[in-house]
């Protein structure tokens, strides 16, 4: 018996619409090798396309108040993108960072959740 799970109809009807917030992201982004803009653009991109994602690509940062990050490596390099949701689908880039420890600095997570709170204080203005 054959069963539809994933109609391609289903992926096409499903997006998530990207935007940024100020500066901080492009400064992050445009100081990268093209290479590495080019993974940080299509991990983007899966983001943008697909409903459900791999934990290595996008997850939610635990003790946090609604941040998430995207997940780039390109060989033994790794790349983070703070982001948050708003409006349903609607993705909040906020900042980026090579990390280089396996804990995630707290001065970016601050950064992030200080860019997040300006970006809902905007908006309610």
């Amino acid at each position: 018996m054959y069963i539809d799970f994933l109609r391609t109809t289903d992926l096409e009807e499903f997006k998530r619409t990207i935007r940024v917030y100020k500066n901080h992201f492009w400064d992050f982004y445009n100081s990268q090798p093209k290479k590495v803009q080019d993974k940080i653009d299509w991990t983007i991109g899966l983001v943008r396309a697909l409903k459900i994602l791999p934990k290595i690509y996008f997850d939610p940062m635990t003790g946090t108040d609604g941040l998430w990050e995207i997940r780039t490596q390109v060989g033994s390099n790794i790349f983070r993108v703070f982001c948050c949701f708003d409006e349903g689908n609607l993705v909040i880039l906020l900042s980026g960072f090579q990390k280089k420890t396996q804990k995630t600095p707290q001065n970016e997570i601050d950064k992030a959740e200080r860019l997040k709170k300006e970006y809902f204080d905007e908006k309610t203005r």
